[in-house]
């Protein structure tokens, strides 16, 4: 909004005490006066001019363009192929979707995602042409409300992923043994949905995009169903399991996957779970992982599993409601433990008790500070895919509060076969 006016409290509220009355009373206040009651300088206000989706909005070098697509911040910093008019005609070969059919509106700047803006985020990110149906499958999740994509401008820092199943994956090439996020056209695929909420969505970091340490690239993966012990992921979803789907999804956390091993007192499989249980506690916000209600369901546990773990577990019987069950059983703290996340770590600032008189904790919560409480709202927010390195024994825990997951079949044109 041109010319909004601001009253911007001096840093950061959360680590503030005595000062907080004498900031707002000193530093706050004038702005807040200001802000309502001086006239509006006119020179900052901009000149709305309506563009055309076919509008040649810049020429020159490849320089020059991507000069101009960082300054009006359409680019992750990155460079970007030119969206010419011709790249994204080869995109729109690939859809039986009209050029400005209405795809899904994304919040925040609640935008129209059509096949047209769809192809010129891809052809931006480097995707190929033939990637076009998966991505605006892709656009069509992430603008389901189930999804909330209103949500994940916080702080936490939360950014969308895609998992994509079915015969696709193979058409396309799609990664889903080791290093998937960063082989073959995952990572293109994943930049391009992060253009899209960008461009699209219009999410602009440090407006309202506000991750405190930033984000990470958006990234693609796809499940490894050949290895698989149990159903894949969109067959679980309901999904047969010829249909190509993309799951749009989303975390806060990448980083250290344990490794479970079988000893002389426990299987791989037992050793698995228990190792699955601890990293759940691990990863995620405790305070918020242990609400219940609707608040509960926000949040989203993806459990990355490579193809000898799950087999160890599918090998000693487990399925995947096993696996959510036990977890949910086993992932538990100390109640001391939760009560000074709650209190210290998040912005209400309540106790444990406090905020069962509320609703927010269930009552069995009302025991010894030393007693173990389980933390999980419910086993449904566990999510199991297989995938990775098939000749390794590591597992991933990703979390976010805030997302749930989005499944979408993936449209494929009539004459897909004869255009690969």
């Amino acid at each position: 909004m041109d010319g909004l006016r601001v009253a911007h409290y001096p840093g950061a509220v959360g680590v503030h005490q005595d000062e907080i009355k004498r900031n707002i009373k000193e530093k706050l206040f004038d702005q807040i006066v200001d802000g309502l009651t001086k006239p509006v300088d006119p020179a900052s206000l901009g000149k709305e001019t309506a563009v055309s989706s076919t509008d040649t909005v810049c020429e020159g070098t490849l320089e020059e363009i991507n000069r101009f697509f960082m300054d009006r911040e359409w680019s992750d910093g990155l460079p970007i192929i030119p969206p010419t008019i011709e790249r994204v005609e080869a995109f729109l070969k690939f859809t039986d979707r009209a050029p400005d059919e209405k795809i899904a509106v994304l919040p925040q700047a609640n935008l129209v995602a059509t096949p047209w803006n769809i192809a010129a985020n891809a052809v931006m990110a480097g995707c190929r042409p033939e990637h076009m149906p998966l991505l605006i499958a892709a656009a069509e999740a992430v603008g389901e409300e189930h999804y909330n994509l209103n949500n994940i401008g916080t702080t936490w820092g939360v950014y969308p992923y895609l998992l994509v199943n079915g015969p696709i994956v193979k058409q396309l090439d799609i990664a889903y043994k080791g290093q998937l996020i960063c082989k073959g056209p995952n990572p293109a695929l994943g930049r391009a949905l992060g253009l899209m909420v960008r461009n699209i969505g219009g999410y602009r970091p440090g407006r309202n995009y506000m991750g405190t340490f930033g984000y990470p690239l958006v990234f693609a993966i796809a499940e490894n169903e050949e290895e698989n012990p149990w159903e894949p992921f969109h067959v679980e979803h309901g999904f047969d399991r010829n249909t190509s789907t993309v799951t749009a999804a989303a975390t806060i956390n990448w980083g250290w996957s344990p490794s479970p091993y079988s000893t002389s007192d426990r299987s791989a499989a037992q050793v698995t779970l228990e190792m699955l249980s601890s990293e759940v506690v691990r990863k995620a916000s405790l305070g918020r992982l242990a609400e219940i209600g609707p608040k509960g369901m926000r949040n989203m546990i993806t459990l990355l599993l490579s193809p000898p773990v799950a087999k160890s577990l599918g090998d000693a019987g487990y399925s995947k409601q096993d696996i959510r069950e036990y977890i949910y059983e086993n992932a538990r703290v100390p109640l001391h433990e939760l009560d000074w996340n709650s209190r210290y770590t998040h912005p209400d600032l309540l106790s444990v008790s406090e905020k069962i008189e509320m609703g927010i904790y269930p009552e069995d919560y009302r025991v010894g500070p030393d007693e173990l409480i389980r933390v999980l709202p419910t086993p449904d927010i566990l999510h199991i895919v297989v995938c990775g390195d098939p000749s390794r024994n590591r597992l991933m825990v990703l979390w976010t509060g805030y997302i749930q997951p989005v499944t979408k079949e993936v449209k494929l044109p009539a004459n897909w076969g004869q255009m690969l």
